[in-house]
């Protein structure tokens, strides 16, 4: 990951793309960047004027917070998520509010934030709420496509200065088992997750010793322990598709599901060598 890289924040003048703006701030203030870029994508360019108003002040508004960085206002043309997804090519990190002003403003979780988690090829933070405490939590699945995600999430931690909780979810091989499993075959898969996580924490935490690491083993549906393990974090971590023997948690149905349904902000990552 660059160290001084440009943050690229879509705004819209919603609410919640204003709270995507002051984590973006903060998140540059902790000296991950060295540029910070609030976009707003005009769909008519008659409209310019009142979109230079939308952006101009929310850049203006955190200028004085960022001292030494250069900050930017831009109005883009086309559709948004599009936008955002091509200046993703150049950008560090992309980041956006959970809903905006789209005609599918009532659902938890927006069409432009939904494609550009999907599609974008830098990290992407749809943010929710705005939270300066808590752990960062990441989902691993034992696939190589989950590393760029540890990665990710222990240097989180490391700039927050906070624990980052290591989240393995199982299930039981059989979705609906005639026979209900024994306690002993239930520990073994237990075990064998934890194994797992030691496996892949193993690097991290050596290039990592001073963040804190508990490591979660939890049998259930991976939405909802994702979801529940991040309900006091400051940062859910999922990585952008798993294939390993817990295929599916890391960017499917399962992290779109931690996209809607965690109240914290969420990072996608996407593998480098994808």
């Amino acid at each position: 990951m660059h160290s001084r890289g440009q943050v690229v924040v879509g705004v819209d003048g919603s609410p919640e793309s204003l709270i995507a703006a002051a984590w973006a701030a903060d998140e540059a203030e902790l000296g991950r960047t060295g540029q910070v870029q609030f976009v707003m994508v005009s769909g008519d360019r008659l409209a310019d004027d009142e979109a230079w108003e939308t952006v101009g002040p929310i850049a203006n508004r955190f200028t004085p917070q960022l001292p030494g960085l250069e900050v930017t206002a831009r109005v883009a043309h086309g559709d948004p998520a599009d936008v955002l997804v091509q200046l993703s090519d150049d950008a560090q990190l992309i980041a956006v509010g959970s809903r905006g002003r789209s005609a599918l403003a009532a659902t938890l979780l927006g069409s432009v934030s939904a494609k550009v988690a999907t599609h974008s090829r830098c990290p992407v933070v749809v943010v929710r709420k705005h939270r300066r405490n808590g752990p960062v939590v990441v989902g691993l699945d034992n696939s190589p496509h989950s590393q760029a995600a540890l990665r990710y999430a222990f240097d989180a931690a490391a700039r927050y200065e906070c624990d980052l909780v290591a989240v393995q979810v199982w299930e039981h091989a059989e979705p609906a088992p005639i026979v209900p499993p024994l306690e002993h075959e239930l520990v073994d898969l237990r075990d064998e997750a934890l194994r797992g996580l030691a496996e892949q924490l193993s690097g991290c935490t050596e290039a990592y010793p001073n963040v804190p690491v508990r490591k979660v083993a939890q049998r259930g549906h991976p939405v909802a322990e994702l979801a529940a393990a991040a309900e006091e974090a400051r940062l859910l971590v999922v990585g952008h598709r798993g294939r390993g023997g817990f295929a599916g948690l890391l960017l499917g149905s399962v992290a779109m599901g931690a996209l809607h349904h965690a109240q914290c902000p969420v990072a996608v990552v996407r593998d480098a060598r994808e």
